[in-house]
């Protein structure tokens, strides 16, 4: 059974770029992670960024809004950019005086944007569980007796896994100690 994601969207209509201008920034962000997306589109040196900027922030602002009505939910911090399109608009026909008493028709180009963020679906399982590592056993009881008191059970079926390992390692360490020594001696 699929879980189904809730994508928030902007548009912004009627800009006065080509789409195919609009379209070279909106393939930097899509796909990206939201932070990173606003960082690009900030730091971008083409004349629509700024207006890619402020509709992705617009597009998370919906989302936080829309989340709060509904009562579900979201994390901010998981959200990406779906979806990233620049559409034609309308195109405004226009006259360029020619030679000769001519005109040459020109057109200006208009574009329409559209950006969908929504959160990523594989959220829950980004999240790891730390082990804690094995304490090596010291000369003070006192403390070790604290540290194993305070661990947990699941620590402690590890720590046990981890000690088996180190206690064959020092067995074969007093052996080869004992053998360098009756080497010596001999």
């Amino acid at each position: 059974m699929a879980v189904e994601t809730k994508e928030y969207r902007a548009e912004a209509r009627f800009q006065r770029v080509s789409p195919q201008k609009a379209r070279l920034v909106l393939e930097l962000i899509k796909g990206r992670g939201v932070q990173e997306a606003l960082e690009t589109a900030a730091f971008t040196k083409k004349r629509i960024a700024p207006v890619i900027f402020k509709l992705l922030t617009s597009a998370v602002d919906n989302a936080k809004y829309v989340s709060g009505e509904q009562g579900t939910d979201l994390d901010v911090d998981n959200l990406y950019v779906k979806l990233a399109i620049a559409n034609d608009g309308p195109r405004m026909k226009r006259i360029r005086p020619a030679p000769m008493g001519r005109a040459y028709r020109y057109q200006r180009r208009l574009t329409h944007i559209v950006l969908s963020v929504a959160e990523r679906p594989g959220a829950a399982n980004l999240v790891t569980k730390v082990e804690v590592p094995a304490v090596a056993p010291t000369t003070e009881a006192p403390k070790a007796a604290k540290k194993k008191a305070a661990a947990p059970k699941a620590a402690k079926a590890s720590a046990k896994k981890i000690k088996e390992p180190q206690a064959e390692t020092n067995a074969a360490e007093a052996t080869k100690t004992a053998k360098k020594k009756a080497s010596k001696k001999a």
